[in-house]
């Protein structure tokens, strides 16, 4: 598998705002993770944070979410691609999940996608999520051009790339 990044890069660990903090995303946050996106279901089927064909995350169970997350965990270690929750501060709560993975585009190097738990919607949270990413992107990542497919670049201009 490819690495999305220099085998000497040093992949940051986290991102800390006064509102939430980002980490690697583990197989001991499953329980967690899977309360985010079972409570978000309805909220997730709407937003498509992954296309407007994806029908995630119908039919998703706890224990496929347990191989998912282990999937993503070893991604990360490899460096081919950066799964991050994101944790309220004190860790009691996930409110959602960052991608971090290679482009399927030529003019990019990398693509991100994120989503926030259907209860943080009306808060501002996602937006405070895109603009945090976003900037951390830039400061702490090696890629010249990131794509955010759905928010900077819409579905249908991000398919017509060639």
């Amino acid at each position: 598998m490819k690495k999305l990044v220099a085998r000497d890069f040093e992949v940051p660990q986290q991102l800390e705002t006064d509102r939430l903090r980002l980490r690697m995303l583990k197989v001991s946050d499953v329980v967690k993770d899977y309360d985010a996106v079972m409570s978000s279901a309805e909220h997730l089927l709407e937003t498509k944070p992954f296309g407007p064909n994806q029908k995630w995350p119908t039919g998703l169970t706890f224990e496929q979410n347990l191989i998912d997350l282990g999937w993503h965990q070893k991604e990360f270690q490899m460096k081919s691609s950066f799964a991050y929750t994101v944790m309220n501060l004190d860790e009691s709560q996930c409110l959602g999940c960052i991608y971090i993975e290679a482009s399927s585009k030529p003019n990019y190097e990398a693509m991100v996608f994120l989503w926030v738990r259907q209860s943080e919607a009306a808060s501002g949270l996602d937006e405070h999520l895109f603009e945090s990413v976003k900037k951390w992107i830039v400061e702490k990542w090696p890629f010249a051009t990131v794509a955010y497919p759905g928010r900077d670049i819409s579905w249908e201009e991000w398919r017509g790339l060639s």
